[in-house]
């Protein structure tokens, strides 16, 4: 049985590729949620003004790629210490979030954050929110899987945000990727 999991994690485009390569992982869409307004467009999120995240949302079969396998990736791509943002994509639209669908997942992700914080990996405290799950809205077509459509774009981009210096002086060797 297939669940959903939500996580805002600054720009979408950054935010595919981790989770699009692994069994058990039917789907990523790059969306929004958490907003006020119904059926955002891009131009209206990237304002700032609508309440929405950029965000994956990410259709798993548990028993293959459980939950807290994901929540490992997730950490993995974000600063959980910056509220304020992701790398060079600042406002409130990229801020990072984990937005649960269940219970159970808010047990797993409290958890994994509390277990992040304490390891002593950042010098700052973990506070990227946990959050209900509110609607989401698929993005428009031009971002799905924006990686493989627009690579070179796609890398550029990635290259100037500062996001993978971070993630590489972070995480080094632990980084998982297939």
């Amino acid at each position: 049985m297939a669940e959903k999991a939500t996580f805002a994690g600054g720009c979408f485009w950054c935010m595919v590729k981790p989770f699009d390569q692994f069994d058990g992982i039917e789907k990523v869409v790059s969306g929004y949620s958490g907003g006020h307004v119904e059926n955002p467009t891009y131009e209206q999120v990237k304002t700032g003004t609508t309440g929405h995240l950029e965000v994956v949302e990410i259709t798993f079969d548990p028993e293959v790629f459980p939950y807290e396998q994901l929540l490992d990736i997730f950490w993995q791509q974000i600063d959980p210490t910056d509220n304020e943002g992701q790398f060079q994509d600042r406002g409130d639209q990229y801020r990072p979030a984990i937005f649960v669908h269940n219970d159970r997942q808010r047990e797993i992700a409290e958890t994994s954050k509390q277990e992040l914080d304490a390891s002593g990996r950042y010098n700052k405290p973990v506070n990227t929110p946990i959050l209900d799950a509110a609607p989401f809205y698929a993005a428009e077509d031009y971002h799905q899987d924006y990686y493989k459509k627009n690579s070179e774009h796609y890398l550029e981009d990635r290259a100037q945000s500062g996001r993978d210096d971070f993630l590489d002086a972070v995480w080094k060797q632990e980084k998982i990727e297939k």
